[in-house]
């Protein structure tokens, strides 16, 4: 009921931009988040928005060169991601929450997530 994309092999400091696609119902009233994964380390978020858009979760790494946005009428979550590092590569997955704020997710309380898309940056 996700689809992630936008994923690909970039060089250090290009922008790319990963989209996630709902279908079958609507996310709407749901946080949403995006997550990533290397091999061997836990699934991280690494931003949220809530069900509106008006608030929004970073963490510290990826501060000031991700943005998180979603379009409810399309019924699809965003993260423009810039500057991008060699540790910025991950295989990110996308995901819902049950609620419509952000804070469950930091919990990992995820009900929907996506299938994956790997970011890979070379230096």
């Amino acid at each position: 009921q996700l689809q992630a994309s936008g994923g690909g092999l970039v060089q250090a400091g290009h922008s790319l931009r990963l989209s996630c696609a709902a279908s079958g119902r609507s996310f709407s009233t749901n946080a949403m988040g995006w997550f990533r994964q290397t091999p061997g380390k836990e699934r991280d978020l690494v931003a949220a928005i809530n069900w509106s858009g008006s608030n929004t979760y970073y963490t510290d790494s990826v501060k000031g060169r991700f943005t998180i946005s979603r379009d409810n009428a399309k019924n699809t979550l965003y993260l423009q991601m810039n500057s991008l590092l060699p540790e910025d590569t991950a295989v990110y997955y996308c995901a819902a929450a049950y609620v419509s704020d952000w804070y469950v997710l930091l919990r990992r309380e995820v009900t929907h997530w996506g299938q994956g898309t790997l970011v890979t940056v070379s230096s």
